[in-house]
C-alpha cells in the first residue's frame, strides 16, 4: 500500500487530470457582481465556514461510511440537502465524475462502493477513495479545504491583475482557518453530523454565473 501521505499529495496537486482547471470556486460570478481583489481573502474565509465546511464534513462522513461497510446514497442525499444552488451541486458532480474516472483507473477496487450512487458529488468520491487508499478524516478534510483554497487562489491569478507572492499570502492566511475546519468536521461519522452552513450569496453569484455565456470557468 502507497503511504497515506503520497496519496494526499497526489490528490492534492492541482496538475491532476479531474477538470480543477475548469473550476474557480464561484470567484468569477463573485468578480463579476462586484467582489473586488481586497476582498478575496474574506471571500475564502466565508467558503471555508459555509460550502467548503458542507464538502469537507461530507467526504468525511462518506469516508466513516464507506469503512463501516454502510450506503453512500444516505451520504449524497445528505450532501445535496445541504448544498442549496443547483449549480454548486452540478458543479460538485461533474468534479466527482472527472475524479471517479481516474479513480476507477487508477484504483477499481476502491471505486467500487460508489457504483451504486448516481452522479455522486466530488465529496462522496474524494471519502471513498479516502476510505480505500488509508487516509484518516484528519487529512481528509485538510485536502477538501486546501483544495477549495488553491482552486480560488488560482483562479484570481487568472481573473485578476495580482502579483503571485500576493495570492501565496492568501493561502497562507487561510491555513489557520484550514486547521478550523479539521477540528469541526474530522470527527463526524453520520449523514446527520454533516454541517448545514450556507452562504446565500455565494450560491446567488454561482447561480448568476450558471446562466451567464461568457465566462472563463466553468463553476
Amino acid at each position: 500500500m502507497t503511504h497515506p501521505d503520497l496519496i494526499l499529495l497526489l490528490l492534492a496537486d492541482a496538475r491532476l487530470p479531474v477538470g480543477g482547471h475548469t473550476q474557480s470556486g464561484t470567484l468569477e460570478g463573485a468578480l463579476g457582481q462586484g467582489l473586488g481583489a481586497a476582498d478575496v481573502p474574506s471571500y475564502l474565509r466565508t467558503r471555508l465556514l459555509s460550502s467548503t465546511r458542507v464538502e469537507a464534513g461530507t467526504a468525511v462522513v462518506a469516508r466513516a461510511s464507506v469503512v463501516r461497510r454502510g450506503s453512500l446514497v444516505p451520504v449524497e442525499r445528505a450532501w445535496a440537502a445541504r448544498t442549496v444552488s443547483p449549480a454548486l451541486r452540478e458543479a460538485s458532480r461533474v468534479q466527482g465524475h472527472a475524479l471517479l474516472r481516474l479513480a476507477r483507473r487508477t484504483w477499481p477496487d476502491v471505486a467500487r462502493p460508489l457504483d451504486e450512487v448516481p452522479r455522486p458529488s466530488r465529496a462522496c468520491v474524494l471519502g471513498a477513495l479516502a476510505a480505500g487508499l488509508g487516509l484518516g478524516p484528519g487529512s481528509l478534510a485538510r485536502l477538501v479545504a486546501y483544495d477549495d483554497v488553491q482552486t480560488v487562489c488560482a483562479a484570481a491569478l487568472k481573473l485578476l491583475p495580482l502579483d503571485p507572492v500576493t495570492v501565496a499570502g492568501w493561502v497562507a492566511e487561510a491555513l489557520p482557518g484550514i486547521a478550523d475546519l479539521e477540528t469541526a468536521v474530522s470527527w463526524a461519522e453520520l449523514p446527520s453530523d454533516i454541517p448545514a452552513c450556507s452562504a446565500p450569496q455565494i450560491e446567488t453569484w454561482a447561480q448568476v454565473h450558471a446562466a451567464s455565456t461568457r465566462r472563463l470557468f466553468r463553476a
